[in-house]
This record gives structure tokens, C-alpha cells and sequence, in this order.
């Protein structure tokens, strides 16, 4: 179908942009300070991430997550739609 999204390539794109996009964020946060502000807001979010260098890896393995179920969760209804919106 031409309207549908490849589901998989989707989420793995997302989730591997939020997780290294926070692996970077805390890393630039430890090494310079900026962020550190909007970082506590996120780890009200996940579990036992901090802004170390062990919560940056952390950070990577919830944000790869998140972004990833979140995507494949969108992208899975999207094409649900689209197919039914075509028919």
C-alpha cells in the first residue's frame, strides 16, 4: 500500500535518536551545566536515571525505549488509518 509507513525502520529511528540525543544532553550537562534543569524533569520520568555518566547510558537505554515503543505505537495506528481511510 502506498500510504503505509515501514512500522520497524520507523521506531528504530526515533528510538535511537531520543536515546543518544539524552546520552548527549547528560553529557553536556556533567561537562558544562547547561540543561541540568530540564534533565530533572526527565528523571521524574525514568527510573534510576541521574545526570552521571553511568545515568547518560541509562538515559540511552530508556530514551532508545521510549522513543522506540512510543513510534512503532504511532507509526502501527497510522498505517491502521491510512488503510482504512483508502479503502
Amino acid at each position: 500500500m502506498k500510504n503505509q509507513l515501514n512500522t520497524l525502520a520507523a521506531a528504530l529511528s526515533v528510538g535511537l535518536l531520543w536515546g543518544v540525543g539524552l546520552l548527549l544532553w547528560t553529557l553536556i550537562a556533567l561537562q558544562w551545566g547547561m540543561g541540568v534543569s530540564s534533565l530533572e524533569l526527565v528523571m521524574e520520568w525514568y527510573p534510576a536515571y541521574e545526570i552521571t555518566a553511568t545515568g547518560a547510558f541509562i538515559g540511552l537505554l530508556w530514551g532508545f525505549l521510549d522513543g522506540f515503543l512510543g513510534t512503532y505505537i504511532l507509526v502501527s495506528l497510522y498505517n491502521f488509518i491510512a488503510k482504512k481511510l483508502s479503502k
